[in-house]
């Protein structure tokens, strides 16, 4: 019986991938340099500029093992990164602030979410599902995204919120996604996971002992681990996972002959 239903946020509750988070970048770094000039700290622009860079960089290595740091490690960095002195001798309250500059300008131009996101959740939670979610965060943190979450009126409908930058641990280390089942009062096969990416949700979930639905869109690659269904938007998400369940061990054993949108295992829908 299918008792959890964890889901990704970019790419899978919103329309929007995680690139998209860069669209932010002259607002971080506007924000940074006037709290900074403000205070009478000399710092140029193209100093800003260049650790924001570097702090990319630092960060994708850690994300590259799985890894993650919280949003006032990454402010911290950039500022060294400027001065080595710099962080010491802020206040907790320009760090703060340096950090809310930061981190909230999705929060002016949120992302794009999946237009069925709220009816399908809802009808989750109807049927007496937990539904939980399952972010990496890029520069954007979680406590910035559960803001977006609630604005569009769909943060309640998660009995459990899990995002990279919170635990320090990211998709596809199974750990992630075992924290959050049991958050959620459910074993590996009671949970199903719905994502987009082949390699952090997909092989990711499976490794941690999930069914899987794989987001999917017309030219994306197959994964190399086999989702147990695919669809294209989340309106259908209810229907397959009530298909799913019924299906249940069997599906596994069907062959692959076919990877698209609508199809399941070699049948089409």
């Amino acid at each position: 019986m299918i008792k959890a239903v964890t889901i990704d946020f970019w790419g899978t509750l919103l329309l929007d991938s995680p690139a998209a988070d860069e669209r932010s970048r002259q607002q971080r770094l506007s924000g940074l340099y006037s709290v900074l000039d403000a205070m009478g700290i000399p710092v140029s622009r193209e100093a800003l500029d260049r650790a924001y860079g570097e702090s990319g960089r630092r960060l994708e290595r850690r994300w590259r093992v799985m890894r993650d740091v919280s949003v006032n490690k990454t402010v911290e960095g950039i500022l060294r990164t400027v001065d080595a002195r710099l962080p010491e001798s802020l206040g907790e309250g320009a760090m703060a602030e340096l950090v809310r500059v930061y981190a909230t300008p999705p929060l002016a131009v949120p992302p794009t979410f999946d237009p069925g996101a709220a009816t399908a959740l809802a009808e989750l939670r109807r049927r007496g599902l937990s539904v939980g979610l399952v972010s990496n965060t890029m520069r954007t943190p979680g406590a910035v995204l559960r803001k977006i979450l609630a604005a569009r009126g769909l943060l309640d409908f998660f009995t459990a919120l899990t995002f990279s930058d919170e635990r320090g641990i990211r998709k596809p280390d199974p750990a992630i996604f075992a924290l959050t089942r049991w958050q959620m009062g459910a074993g590996p096969g009671e949970a199903v996971h719905v994502g987009d990416d082949p390699v952090l949700d997909v092989a990711g979930a499976k490794a941690a002992g999930m069914r899987v639905i794989q987001m999917a869109t017309d030219d994306m690659e197959p994964a190399e681990e086999q989702p147990d269904a695919v669809i294209t938007r989340l309106s259908e998400l209810p229907a397959t996972l009530e298909r799913l369940e019924a299906l249940g061990s069997s599906a596994d054993a069907r062959p692959a002959r076919a990877w698209r949108a609508g199809s399941w295992l070699g049948q089409t829908a």
